[in-house]
């Protein structure tokens, strides 16, 4: 792929030829009979991963979450540790397409894409630890409203059934926000299509598009009613899911900080797997001279500003706790900080308000490896951060009698493990024969469409 060996600071050549450019760029990682040995390479390791999970998956099935290292007091463990982490990560998705396309930030039309998919693989991973904690992961319906032989109805004054209702929200905005933006793309492919199957699967979910003007407004209009009600949930969803913590009376969760805290560390998260993922995608498909240098470096500024919001949130809830006045409270954060996982806090402060101040240097947040690194090294923090909230508030309550530690199984760490098995499986699905960058979007803001107001 010469392309890739392209100057990176270089923006993508205007001319008559820049859209061809383009399309050719984008279309070719899904016509190309085989896609470059990297994907191979990571597909195969993906899929033991994958096989890695449904494996421990089915273990919990067959003997029971005892499987898990859940124990009284941490009745919540590893399950809910990632269900919160997965959810997290999904944010960055419909902020870069849903809140930046309404403030008109033009930049997100090389990353929306992959970001968006990234919202819907990840809410499809933090779905399924709610599901298996319950206990009988073959009964979910319970969850839902529904009329059943037994008379049985959800108590909506439960957190976690306002999970059930805001998750389902987000997964539903969110895939009907990607594949709508994905339609022009479709019709692209289909159109270049070489083979009927090709050409009628394409053709099916391109919806008879054809690119006409009222076509385009009709999308247009479409794609902006949705992008409005995709914003709401930004602030809504994480914040449902911290009041799974904030409504309680234990130490440690009985706070109201915990909303913006939540959703401050969901984009932060977030923006960590986008650049996380969009570095190796620009070097092995031959994207360099769509997601620029300047697309990372103006992410690897959100991850800063948001490091620098959550670093402020871990100190605030030190001095909530003392100026609170209650012996509980103080003593939970003494003890997370200096207790028996000082270890984890240290950790989630090292990876979460440490290594991001890095990005204050040009030289390293216009690098792609140290993107790549730090937007890592984050995602290890960010999961921390959630450990360390649920299991060192619950290992140690009012009660000295009743103090315990949590003790992750083997099946734990499967389990964590494996679901990012199944999340990059789905994702380079995604990348081999889906539209990974917005083309048409990617155009209307390009220096030839800006010319021809097609923007």
């Amino acid at each position: 792929m010469a392309i890739s060996d392209v100057n990176p600071y270089e923006a993508p050549p205007a001319g008559p030829n820049m859209f061809a450019r383009i399309t050719d760029n984008v279309s070719r990682i899904a016509e190309t009979p085989t896609p470059p040995r990297a994907w191979y390479i990571a597909f195969g390791f993906a899929q033991l991963l994958l096989v890695m999970f449904l494996g421990s998956l089915g273990y919990v099935i067959w003997n029971g979450i005892g499987a898990w290292g859940n124990m009284m007091p941490v009745a919540w463990g590893f399950p809910i540790v990632n269900f919160v982490f997965w959810i997290g990560i999904g944010h960055a998705g419909t902020l870069i397409s849903a809140v930046l396309f309404l403030f008109r930030q033009n930049w997100r039309t090389a990353i929306n894409r992959f970001a968006e998919a990234m919202t819907i693989f990840a809410v499809v991973c933090a779905g399924i630890f709610p599901g298996m904690h319950i206990g009988r992961p073959w009964l979910p319906y319970y969850m839902f409203p529904i009329p059943n032989q037994m008379d049985m109805w959800p108590q909506f004054r439960s957190p976690l059934e306002w999970d059930v209702f805001a998750v389902s929200t987000y997964a539903t905005v969110s895939i009907l926000f990607w594949y709508m933006g994905m339609i022009p793309d479709f019709a692209t492919f289909r159109d270049r299509a070489t083979t009927t199957v090709r050409r009628v699967a394409y053709g099916i979910v391109a919806m008879g598009w054809r690119g006409s003007s009222r076509q385009w407004h009709v999308y247009e209009r479409a794609y902006l009613i949705l992008a409005a009600l995709a914003t709401p949930l930004v602030l809504s969803v994480h914040s449902v899911v911290s009041f799974d913590f904030a409504t309680a009376q234990l130490p440690g969760w009985h706070t109201t900080i915990f909303p913006p805290y939540f959703v401050a560390g969901a984009i932060f998260g977030g923006f960590a797997m986008v650049v996380t993922l969009a570095v190796p995608a620009r070097q092995f498909f031959g994207l360099k001279r769509i997601i620029t240098i300047r697309h990372l470096e103006l992410m690897n500024k959100v991850i800063m500003a948001t490091g620098l919001i959550v670093g402020y949130a871990y100190g605030m809830e030190f001095f909530v706790a003392y100026y609170s006045g209650n012996k509980y409270e103080v003593f939970t954060f003494v003890n997370r900080a200096f207790g028996p996982y000082g270890w984890a806090y240290w950790t989630m402060i090292s990876c979460n308000v440490l290594f991001p101040q890095l990005h204050w240097f040009p030289k390293v947040r216009t690098n792609p490896w140290a993107t790549l690194i730090i937007g890592m090294i984050v995602n290890v923090g960010m999961w921390f951060e959630r450990f360390v909230i649920i299991c060192t508030s619950l290992s140690r309550d009012f009660l000295p009698s009743s103090w315990g530690y949590f003790i992750p199984t083997p099946v734990d760490l499967m389990t964590l493990g494996g679901s990012f098995g199944l999340f990059f499986t789905l994702f380079l699905l995604f990348c081999r024969y889906l539209p990974m960058v917005a083309m048409a979007e990617v155009k209307a803001f390009s220096p030839a469409g800006l010319a021809h107001g097609d923007h």
